[in-house]
């Protein structure tokens, strides 16, 4: 049961969170800086000048598979090279390719294969791992390897694979302003001051209607999440919403994209049944239902671009949902920001971690130390 209580106790919340979750996830801005930095020192900017056949991101267990998802939709289909999204190396690739890849997991010998298989056939290698274990040797001396720098419990390090992808992005000249063709900083410190601000809107000596993580965990409490991205790189961060909650919480969600998850029709009428209202006139113990209720639906609309979620939302589905959660943070990045999209989709992730701790805090689903 959720104690909403909590969420308005700072120092109840520190009693509880005796692991350092909380803070951890705070870190998501210095994350981003000190991997930058890791990125530049293992040498990717010295892949400035090389167009690849092909950018193949490999998608494994954790933060990285959500990375994965962002970058190849920061990408899309206009693309200066093809981008291969794949869980190992293909059997095809050679040296004109580059591969990223990111764990936090030492011993992924999955991974370790793949970029044996990647050095061993002259391929770019940007591998974000820890510095000791077989994936590191598996790229020893060949491998452009980043390791982190700030230790975080699992499922908190998307910020640090985000930041390793894009500087390996921003040294290959593929991630440039929609309108001057602008490139991220190298440092990535735009990226970073968003992720920072995010962490003082939500940090926990703020009240729930101030904190918009601590309001999205009170809103998600007690329901099935619907996670749905208005656009690719809103459903890329969906899909990591998702993990969060499972995660930090072990709730259960439904993310996708919004034209495809609106197909699932059972999942729509329930969302209409919420809509409508309980019916006051129903007995519970005069209409027995046979068993127990399941939590009812919360749809939560992501979006990262610069049109009106419902609009979108109307416009791809033929229909809207006035009841659902919008998350679309424009009053946090403006329309017309540079890279505002990337910068958005940043943000909602860091939110939707923060949110995800809060409520696994709230329910006593997170462990003590």
């Amino acid at each position: 049961m959720l104690d909403d209580t909590l969420l308005a106790d700072p120092r109840a919340l520190a009693a509880l969170d005796t692991g350092g979750v909380l803070r951890s996830a705070a870190t998501a801005g210095a994350q981003v800086r000190s991997a930058a930095q890791a990125a530049e020192e293992a040498g990717v900017p010295q892949l400035a000048g090389t167009r690849p056949r092909a950018l193949v991101l490999l998608r494994r267990p954790g933060a990285s598979a959500t990375a994965a998802g962002i970058l190849a939709a920061l990408l899309g289909p206009t693309s200066a090279v093809p981008v291969v999204v794949t869980d190992s190396v293909p059997s095809w690739i050679g040296p004109l390719d580059v591969v990223v890849a990111h764990t936090a997991e030492a011993t992924d010998s999955d991974l370790a294969d793949s970029v044996v298989r990647a050095v061993r056939r002259g391929a770019e290698v940007v591998l974000s791992a820890p510095g000791e274990g077989p994936v590191a040797s598996a790229g020893a001396g060949r491998a452009r390897l980043v390791e982190p720098r700030i230790p975080v419990p699992p499922g908190l390090d998307l910020p640090r694979a985000l930041a390793v992808g894009l500087s390996a992005l921003g040294a290959l000249d593929l991630i440039t302003g929609p309108s001057d063709g602008s490139p991220l900083d190298p440092g990535l410190e735009v990226l970073a001051d968003a992720l920072d601000a995010e962490a003082e809107r939500n940090q926990p000596s703020h009240e729930p209607f101030m904190n918009p993580a601590k309001s999205l965990a009170l809103r998600l409490a007690d329901h099935t999440p619907l996670l749905w991205g208005t656009d690719r790189l809103a459903a890329a961060v969906a899909r990591h919403g998702a993990v969060a909650l499972a995660t930090h919480a072990g709730v259960v969600a439904f993310p996708g994209e919004v034209a495809e998850a609106a197909t699932a029709t059972a999942l729509v009428r329930a969302l209409d049944r919420g809509a409508a209202g309980a019916d006051i006139f129903r007995d519970p113990f005069a209409d027995p239902d046979g068993g127990p209720e399941a939590p009812p639906v919360r749809l939560v609309l992501l979006a990262t671009g610069e049109d009106d979620p419902g609009q979108v939302t109307l416009r791809r589905t033929g229909r809207g949902w006035p009841s659902a959660d919008v998350q679309h943070p424009v009053d946090e990045v403006a329309r017309g920001v540079r890279h505002a999209a990337l910068l958005r989709a940043a943000l909602l992730a860091s939110r939707l971690d923060v949110a995800s701790v809060y409520l696994g805090l709230a329910t006593r689903t997170i462990e003590p130390a």
